[in-house]
């Protein structure tokens, strides 16, 4: 059977794969905050714009956007792991124990932007 090309049909099957993409969407996680600075796992310190993350749910050098955190939403890059972040969890790096505290736990929705090749 020949299936014949005409924009119509192109514009559907755009359509469907897009559906896909917007259903994949945010994830919920459990965010929390640390500000013990160093060597990250990655080999870079870690410092603002940096989280830690479970390496089975989300890689060293994967690029995520956090909303729901309030002023602590935005992109951020995985380059830490953590004996306590398991699962759908986010350690979020904060410049103080003081603003670490004060995060407390919160549940964040988080949207993967980007997740590296493997080597």
């Amino acid at each position: 059977m020949f299936i014949r090309r005409t924009p119509a049909t192109f514009l559907c099957a755009i359509l469907f794969v897009a559906g896909f993409a917007a259903a994949a969407g945010p994830e919920r996680f459990i965010a929390s905050a640390y500000s013990i600075g160093g060597k990250a796992a990655s080999g870079s310190k870690s410092c603002k714009g940096t989280v830690s993350a479970d390496p089975k749910i989300l890689p060293l050098g994967s690029k995520i956007r956090v909303r729901n955190a309030g002023i602590y939403s935005g992109e951020y890059t995985v380059v830490d792991t953590g004996r306590k972040v398991k699962g759908h969890a986010i350690d979020i790096y904060v410049s103080s124990v003081r603003e670490a505290r004060e995060f407390g736990k919160k549940q964040v929705a988080v949207e993967i932007l980007v997740v590296p090749a493997h080597e």
